[in-house]
């Protein structure tokens, strides 16, 4: 009971969260009310109208009151569905608003854990139960409630002992309802969750579709997608299970009360004790009391269902934030970068960088070398401050990194992968990212970066030019063409600090050689970082750092770690004779 009640207070809290426009909502509710008093008085004018019935004595302004009653609640309940379901619609598009917010402002240590798909499903599916929940299931339940409780009441003054022998049937549906409801709380929870593996297997591998072509891996694709499918069919036969139980049972009792009641009171009415009349109304409102009890069950089911997703909803908003959201706006131009005696660790207990220190003066090219999995590509992730030390500092000048804003100090640092990385867009789309002043930006300073990124005789090729679109993840382009891209991108940012992860290690050499040619001009002036595959890239660099084990094992020129470093010397051998 008690989780049952945390869950409940969870639920409503992350509503409230949301500033729901309560004048809608109030509204919606009043007219709901009207709507099901309206409802309320039919039955009472048609016991009148049946009553008092021949053509003589037809009552026009009975009449005239059944009709307007009819109008009334037709006008008023579609008033009241549109502002409720708008009031949903609102509260699920805060909720996936504050979900986006969180979720773009969350550190990369969040998304090495949690598969894209499955982060996907809680801001799609599971806000989408939330907002059925609110939109469709509340507004019934309300106005049901009212309906039950307001013809019950009404049928007590008119008829106690037959009121009696309906609501005996309350107790039987309710004892029936819990056991079934709890039941398919665990089946829902169950499928959501499912729901969200099976979301994210598909979005991997059709993002990876030419991965999974080139290695024939169709047939282990089609094996793990169907097995996801039976397990959603598995769950969602179960529900079916429990409603083909819920509907039937529903409808036994229902018939049961109805046949009791006519049968009861057609003896009643033979015997003069109750009128023809009463009897209708009666039965009118028998039925404004069982239709809102057979949507309960979808309205506890679909409650159960939102309590599952509000704790995976909660979960992400209450995740922190990555740091460095506020701190200072410096400028990082002519300082030095110091690495003083860092380490970090992916998982408790497992460094990948032990003691690490080195400095970078302005204008400096330092190269990281060493054998794979020494913590070069790590380094990186640490001077982009995706992750943060666990030990030692990071400084620029005389201020720690964690002191500046993130936003400060990543828009004074250009990076270009080995890959790059391209948005489904345009051209101008892909240049432009992330730059607040974008649509400022003119065609003539974009033309401009592309010339020095060698990538403006390609893109006129184009006969969209920087409109052109070049498909998802860039497929529509070669990879130098991405390359030099991801450089003009870097030229418009004019960096102070340039991370490259060997930018021509795959590419051929026609393109290796143009893209090279554009990567010296960019470095030009800026503090630059490179992660060496080739030793050929880096035997002009000012310094060299050999990293194994993640370790800083030898620092020098090209030509000192060939006196010095034996490692160093192995490899300088094997690559460059």
């Amino acid at each position: 009971m008690k989780n049952e009640q945390n869950g409940l207070g969870s639920f409503f809290s992350l509503l409230l969260s949301t500033n729901i426009p309560k004048l809608s909502l109030t509204i919606g509710l009043i007219a709901s009310v009207v709507t099901t008093l309206a409802g309320l008085i039919v039955p009472i004018l048609t016991k009148n109208l049946i009553d008092g019935f021949s053509i003589s004595s037809l009552s026009v302004p009975l009449i005239v009151a059944i009709v307007a009653a009819f109008i009334t609640q037709a006008i008023v309940n579609g008033l009241s569905i549109y502002l409720l379901t708008a009031v949903g619609q609102k509260i699920v598009a805060k909720l996936r608003e504050n979900m986006w917010l969180k979720l773009t402002r969350l550190p990369v240590s969040y998304f090495d854990k949690t598969s894209s798909g499955e982060t996907v499903s809680r801001v799609v599916n599971d806000t989408s139960i939330v907002k059925d929940l609110i939109s469709e299931h509340f507004p019934q339940f309300i106005t049901g409630m009212i309906s039950i409780i307001g013809a019950i009441a009404i049928l007590l003054v008119m008829d106690w002992k037959m009121t009696v022998i309906m609501l005996l049937s309350v107790p039987v549906t309710i004892a029936i309802m819990i056991p079934l409801g709890r039941k398919m709380a665990k089946i829902s929870r169950g499928l959501q969750d499912e729901t969200a593996m099976f979301t994210g297997n598909v979005q991997q591998t059709l993002s990876e579709i030419r991965l999974m072509k080139a290695s024939n891996a169709e047939k282990d694709a089609e094996r793990k997608g169907i097995a996801g499918i039976k397990s959603l069919l598995g769950f969602g036969l179960k529900e079916a299970r429990i409603f083909a139980f819920i509907a039937p049972l529903m409808h036994l009792v229902i018939m049961v009360v109805i046949v009791m009641i006519i049968g009861y009171g057609g003896i009643r009415v033979a015997s003069g004790t109750m009128s023809t009349g009463s009897l209708v109304a009666f039965l009118l409102y028998l039925f404004q009391i069982i239709m809102p009890i057979t949507t309960f069950a979808m309205f506890f089911t679909q409650l159960q269902k939102a309590k599952g997703a509000t704790e995976r909803i909660i979960s992400i908003l209450e995740l922190p934030l990555e740091e460095g959201q506020d701190g200072l706006d410096i400028d990082i131009a002519n300082k030095t970068l110091h690495v003083n005696d860092v380490s970090f660790a992916y998982t408790a207990n497992e460094l990948v960088l032990q003691n690490v220190s080195f400095t970078a003066e302005p204008g400096e090219m330092v190269a990281f070398a060493g054998p794979s999995g020494g913590g070069k590509t790590t380094i990186f992730g640490l001077l982009e401050r995706f992750y943060e030390p666990c030990s030692g500092e990071i400084r620029i000048g005389n201020t720690s990194i964690k002191k500046l804003s993130i936003q400060s100090w990543r828009s004074q640092i250009g990076y270009v992968p080995q890959e790059s990385a391209m948005m489904t867009g345009t051209i101008r789309e892909n240049l432009c990212y992330g730059l607040e002043d974008w649509n400022e930006i003119s065609d003539n300073r974009l033309w401009e970066v592309a010339e020095m990124a060698y990538a403006a005789q390609f893109i006129k090729s184009f006969p969209d030019g920087l409109d052109t679109e070049i498909g998802e993840r860039g497929i529509k382009l070669s990879g130098g063409q991405r390359q030099r891209i991801a450089i003009a991108r870097a030229f418009l940012r004019d960096p102070n600090i340039l991370l490259m992860d060997e930018a021509t290690a795959s590419l051929d050499s026609q393109s290796e050689k143009v893209v090279q040619q554009a990567l010296e001009k960019l470095m030009k002036g800026r503090t630059t970082f490179v992660i060496a595959h080739r030793l050929s890239t880096i035997v002009d660099a000012d310094k060299i750092l050999f990293i194994e084990n993640g370790r800083i094992t030898g620092s020098g020129t090209h030509q000192e770690l060939i006196q010095s470093h034996t490692l160093y010397r192995a490899f300088a051998e094997q690559q460059l004779t």
